[in-house]
């Protein structure tokens, strides 16, 4: 009996064990098995991209009226499932010049998924973003940002990168409540190459919404231009 009881305890912490290591790896800034990884550029030059997650949303045209105000053009990661809801919006999003990256359909987190569902996902999504007529490169971002195996095979399969970030203020709860303290995280943490993340299509990410015209105006002054993933990506290729 003591030696069963010494067996379980032994499978229970390996089990756990195991489990921390994959919930690690699934939102890992740092390491991928297979594809490209992206959280920022190398670069000495001051840009950055601004990316929104998720939407179209109610508060599309208040943003795209900020970019307008501003003349900054953002990275905007939909999802398949409110492109439907809100296709006009979409619409409007790559008709001012945007560009639309591809947030999944369904915006499940895409780890422990078939093979098949991850594709779904991701091409009918791909489909939905031709179908409100923009035609740049589409890049990818998960749910969550999880990931373990599949996903990253499926995107390296077809020589896509997985798109993250390196400057999340809303991830801390007491900054996203405030948006003076997202521009100020953003302000204090930024470094040439960043890429920044926010959700703003929603009356529950109000503050957020209102962090952006303090963050692009308070990096404008500290000089930095924004640029798209996909510009900011090929700028480093250039260098």
């Amino acid at each position: 009996m003591k030696k069963t009881i010494i067996s379980l305890s032994i499978a229970i912490i390996l089990f756990m064990g195991i489990g921390y290591l994959l919930n690690e790896l699934a939102k890992s800034r740092t390491l991928q098995l297979f594809g490209g990884l992206i959280t920022s550029v190398e670069t000495n030059e001051k840009v950055v991209a601004l990316t929104f997650e998720d939407g179209p949303g109610e508060n599309t045209y208040e943003i795209l009226n900020i970019m307008k105000e501003h003349d900054i053009k953002a990275t905007f990661y939909l999802t398949g499932n409110e492109i439907v809801n809100y296709f006009e919006d979409a619409k409007n999003i790559v008709q001012d010049g945007h560009e639309i990256g591809n947030h999944s359909y369904s915006h499940q987190r895409m780890v422990f998924k078939s093979p098949s569902f991850i594709k779904e996902e991701i091409e009918k999504t791909d489909e939905l973003i031709r179908q409100i007529g923009y035609e740049g490169e589409i890049t990818f971002r998960p749910p969550f940002g999880k990931r373990l195996v599949l996903l990253p095979y499926y995107l390296f399969k077809q020589d896509r990168d997985t798109i993250l970030w390196n400057l999340e203020p809303e991830s801390y709860p007491k900054i996203a409540t405030d948006s003076n303290e997202i521009v100020n995280h953003v302000v204090e943490n930024i470094e040439p190459g960043s890429i920044i993340l926010l959700h703003v299509m929603y009356e529950s990410r109000i503050e957020s919404l209102i962090s952006v015209e303090g963050i692009i105006t308070s990096l404008k002054e500290q000089g930095y231009s924004f640029l798209t993933v996909s510009e900011l990506l090929n700028y480093e290729n250039k260098e």
